[in-house]
């Protein structure tokens, strides 16, 4: 599913206008990137959770050349789910 499906079920489901529904679904990923770059937890019970990791420095290798690179500290967006999201494979 991508973003514009997302918001065409969401209209559908709550016989909104497309327009309102984006508004909506926006407003939904503008908050968890607010509180992500705020360094705070999101957690939508039964889905799952949000929170930043910070990543260590480290020494990597360019892979064309070979030579070592070093790889700067950096704090990256971490999803873990719920426990009632459960992907059947």
């Amino acid at each position: 599913m991508v973003k514009g499906e997302l918001i065409a079920q969401v209209a559908e489901e709550l016989n909104l206008t497309r327009k309102e529904a984006t508004m909506i679904v926006n407003t939904v990923f503008s908050s968890i990137i607010e509180s992500l770059s705020k360094s705070q937890k999101v957690e939508l019970r039964g889905f799952g959770s949000f929170r930043i990791k910070q990543r260590r420095a480290r020494q990597g290798r360019n892979p064309r050349t070979g030579d070592p690179v070093k790889v700067p500290s950096k704090k990256i967006p971490f999803f873990k789910p719920g426990k009632d999201l459960k992907v059947v494979g």
